[in-house]
C-alpha cells in the first residue's frame, strides 16, 4: 500500500496530506488536435476507443488511490448512453492556475497534457502519467460535467465538446473530498456509420477491467453499476475489494484448474525506489499464463520487470534443484521454458518515471524495473522454498516433469522432421489446392468431413479458393504435448497444407493463405469441431490470430422460398422476418428449409451463400481479451468437468437451434 506523503498544507490540499495545488498542474499543449483526429489519442472511433473513456476516467481515480489518498471507487453507466466515475480522493485543485490564469479544474479539463503527473509533488507514481488524460474524454464528449468536494465545498463546471458551458461555481457545502466526472460520449465521433447511433457500453468487459484493477490495487473497494435499465433484471451491481493483491488475482485465474502446490507465492517489497508485488503458482496444465504491469497499466509483450522475473525464476529453481537433488551433476539445468510451464503469474511493479514502449504501453523499457524485479523475487520465492517444504517439493515436481516432457518432444519432432514430414513432401492428397500461388490473396476452407469437402470443391473458385476436408474431430490439443500432436494423422495434414511448420519451428513467411476459413455444420458436432481448431490455431498459431487470418464461414441456416423468390437466412429473427415478408405480398405459405449440415447444400448453393466473396458473411477471429480466451479454452477443452458443467448449465438457455 501507497504510504501518505507528509501533510505540508493542510489548508489547501482538501485536509488528506501532500502538495496538491494549482502549483503543482502543469501545461504541455493545447487541446485542439483531438477532436480532428481522435484516433491518434484513444486508438479507434470504434468500441474499444469508446471504452477508453472510461478507462483514462477510472485510471485517473485510481492514480489517487495509488497514491494512498482514496478509498473508494464508484463506475456507474446511466441511462441515455452517459459514465459516472466517482473517487474520494483529494479532489481537483480548483484555485486560478499562475500559467492559464483560469481555474485548475478547467485547465485539467480543457488544456492537453496539463495535469499533476508532469511535475511538483502531486504523484509519485502514476498509471497515467503516459495516457491522453481526462481532458480528450471532455473533447470527445457531447456534454461533461467535473464536480469537485475540497476545502469543504463543492464546486462544478459544465462543458460541451471540449468547452466550458459555464464558469467553475461553487454549488455547495461538503464535508468530504473528491472527484465526479459524469460524461456523454460524442455521437460525431463515436457514431456507427451504419445504425447512426453509439455502440452500447460492453458490460462484461468493463467489469473485468474494474476487477483487475482492483486486484491491482490492495485494499481500495471500486464498485461498477449498470444502471441504464433500473426496473429491468439487468440491473446490475458489484463491488471488488481484495486485500490479498496479485497473490488475490493469481488464485481467480487459475479458478475450475488444479493447483500442483496449496500456497500461492507472495511478495510484495521496495527495490530500487519502486514498489515490486508478485504472486504465482503453478497447475497442472501446460501453459503459461504471465501477466506484467506497471503502474497497473498491462503490458502485453513484457518488458524489464518480466525479464527480470523469468531471470530470478530459472535461477533460484535451478539453484535449489541441485541443492536438493532433484538434478543430478551430469544433468543439464531448467530452462526459461520448464519453469514457466503450467504457471500462472503476475507481476506487478508501480515507479515514479515509467518508460514505455509505443502509445499502447505493450513493452515497459526501464532498466532498473529489471534489476529489482530480480532482487525481490530471487530473495522471496528462495526463503519461501525453504520455509514450504511441501510446496517447493511439488513445484520442483512439475518443473522437472516439463524438462523431461521437453526432451522427449523435441526427440519426437526432430524425429519427424528429419522424415520431412512437415516441409518439403508432397502437399498431402485430401487438400484440393488453389492456382494461385500468393498467400495475399489465397485462401484454405477447412472443411468438416468427405461430403461437404465435395460439395466445396465443385463449388470454389480454384484459382483461389483451397479445401481441405477433415476426418471426424482431431485431437484436443489442450490435453496433449507436441510429440503427441505430430502422430495425428489429421493435424500433420493440416500443419503440411499451411506450410509454416508449428510450435518453435514456425514460420509465418511460409504461410501458403492469408484466410484460413473454418466451415463447419451447424450443429453441436460442427461447434466442437470447431472449438478443437480454435484451440489448435490459439495454443500453436497465435500469430495467425493476431494477424487477422482466421476466419468462421457462415452458412445459412435456412432457405426460404415461395415461388420464385429465395431468401436465405442465417439465425432465427431473419427466418421469421422473412416468412412476414413473403407472406405479406403473396398469397400462401412460405416453403421453409432447415439446413443440418453442408453436404445438404448444391455447389451453387454453397457458393452463393457461403463461398462467393460478394456475398458471403465471414466472422473473423480475434482476440480482445488473450487471457479470458486463455481461461475459456482450458475449461472447455480441460480435464476439470465441474467448471465445465457450470458453464454449460449457465449458458443453456442462450444456445439456439440445438440438435440432439
Amino acid at each position: 500500500m501507497a504510504k501518505k506523503a507528509p501533510q505540508k498544507q493542510p489548508a489547501k490540499d482538501g485536509g488528506k496530506g501532500g502538495s496538491y495545488t494549482a502549483s503543482d498542474i502543469y501545461v504541455l499543449e493545447g487541446l485542439d488536435p483531438v477532436r480532428k483526429r481522435p484516433g491518434m489519442y484513444i486508438g479507434s472511433t470504434g468500441v474499444d476507443g469508446l471504452h477508453h473513456l472510461i478507462w483514462e476516467v477510472v485510471d485517473n481515480s485510481i492514480d489517487e488511490a495509488m497514491a494512498g489518498y482514496a478509498r473508494h471507487i464508484s463506475v456507474a453507466l446511466l441511462s441515455g448512453g452517459k459514465v459516472k466515475v466517482v473517487d474520494d480522493g483529494r479532489g481537483i485543485p480548483v484555485e486560478t492556475h499562475k500559467q492559464t490564469k483560469k481555474s485548475a479544474l478547467e485547465t485539467v479539463m480543457t488544456v492537453l497534457h496539463a495535469g499533476g503527473k508532469f511535475g511538483g509533488g502531486g504523484y509519485k507514481v502514476s498509471g497515467g502519467l503516459h495516457g491522453v488524460g481526462v481532458s480528450v474524454v471532455n473533447a470527445l464528449s457531447v456534454w461533461l460535467r467535473a464536480e469537485v468536494c475540497r476545502e469543504g465545498e463543492v464546486w462544478s463546471q459544465e462543458y460541451q465538446r471540449g468547452k466550458p458551458k459555464t464558469k467553475v461555481v461553487k454549488i455547495g457545502k461538503g464535508k468530504k473530498t473528491g472527484t465526479a466526472i459524469t460524461f456523454e460520449p460524442d455521437p460525431e465521433i463515436f457514431a456507427d456509420s451504419k445504425t447512426g447511433k453509439i455502440p452500447d457500453f460492453d458490460w462484461k468487459k468493463i467489469l473485468e477491467r474494474i476487477r483487475q484493477q482492483a486486484y491491482l490495487t490492495k485494499g481500495i473497494k471500486i464498485s461498477v453499476m449498470d444502471e441504464r435499465a433500473k426496473e429491468k433484471a439487468e440491473h446490475l451491481s458489484y463491488s471488488f475489494y481484495f486485500e490479498g493483491g496479485v497473490a488475490s488475482y493469481v488464485k481467480y485465474l487459475n479458478e475450475g484448474l488444479d493447483p500442483k502446490h496449496d500456497n500461492i507465492f507472495y511478495c510484495s517489497k521496495e527495490a530500487e525506489g519502486m514498489a515490486v508485488e508478485i504472486g504465482l503458482q503453478y497447475v497442472d496444465d501446460l501453459q503459461s499464463r504471465e501477466m506484467a504491469f506497471a503502474n497497473n497499466i498491462l503490458n502485453p509483450e513484457g518488458g524489464m520487470h518480466a525479464t527480470g522475473f523469468r531471470t530470478a525464476l530459472t535461477r533460484v529453481l535451478n539453484t535449489y534443484a541441485r541443492k536438493n537433488g532433484y538434478i543430478k551433476e551430469s544433468e543439464e539445468n531448467l530452462t526459461g521454458e520448464d519453469v514457466r510451464e503450467g504457471l500462472t503469474s503476475i507481476i506487478s511493479i508501480k515507479l515514479k518515471n515509467p518508460q514505455f514502449e509505443g502509445q499502447t504501453k505493450a513493452k515497459l523499457g526501464n532498466p532498473e524495473a529489471r534489476t529489482a524485479v530480480e532482487a525481490v523475487l530471487g530473495e522471496a520465492l528462495a526463503a519461501f522454498l525453504e520455509e514450504h517444504p511441501q510446496d517447493a517439493r511439488a513445484m520442483l515436481e512439475k518443473v522437472i516433469l516439463a524438462l523431461k516432457a521437453r526432451k522427449a518432444a523435441k526427440a519426437a519432432k526432430d524425429t519427424i522432421l528429419r522424415k520431412g514430414a512437415l516441409e518439403g513432401l508432397a502437399l498431402p492428397g485430401k487438400l484440393a489446392d488453389c492456382q494461385s500461388k500468393n498467400p495475399a490473396e489465397s485462401e484454405i476452407y477447412i472443411v468438416e468431413g468427405e461430403s461437404a469437402g465435395g460439395s466445396a470443391k465443385q463449388a470454389r473458385d480454384r484459382r483461389f479458393q483451397a479445401i481441405l476436408p477433415l476426418k471426424g474431430k482431431i485431437l484436443n490439443v489442450e490435453k496433449a504435448r507436441l510429440d503427441r500432436m505430430l502422430g495425428s494423422q489429421e493435424i500433420k495434414v493440416l500443419v503440411i497444407a499451411l506450410g509454416a511448420a508449428i510450435a518453435e519451428s514456425f514460420d509465418i513467411s511460409k504461410l501458403r493463405y492469408h484466410r484460413i476459413i473454418i466451415m463447419t455444420d451447424a450443429d453441436v458436432d460442427g461447434e466442437h469441431i470447431r472449438a478443437l481448431l480454435l484451440t489448435l490455431f490459439y495454443r500453436y498459431y497465435l500469430p495467425l490470430i493476431q494477424h487477422g487470418y482466421i476466419y468462421i464461414a457462415q452458412p445459412p441456416l435456412y432457405k426460404i422460398q415461395k415461388g420464385k423468390d429465395i431468401k436465405y437466412v442465417y439465425n432465427e429473427q431473419e427466418k421469421d422476418k422473412a416468412i412476414k415478408e413473403f407472406e405479406k405480398n403473396k398469397e400462401g405459405n412460405a416453403n421453409v428449409q432447415r439446413y443440418k449440415g453442408l453436404g445438404e447444400m448444391n455447389p451453387e448453393q454453397l457458393w452463393e451463400t457461403t463461398m462467393d466473396p460478394a456475398r458471403r458473411v465471414l466472422l473473423q477471429v480475434t482476440i480482445d481479451n488473450a487471457k479470458e480466451a486463455d481461461k475459456t479454452f482450458d475449461m472447455l477443452m480441460g480435464d476439470e468437468v465441474a467448471p465445465r458443467k457450470l458453464f454449460i448449465q449457465t449458458h443453456a438457455k442462450t444456445v439456439k437451434n440445438l440438435d440432439v
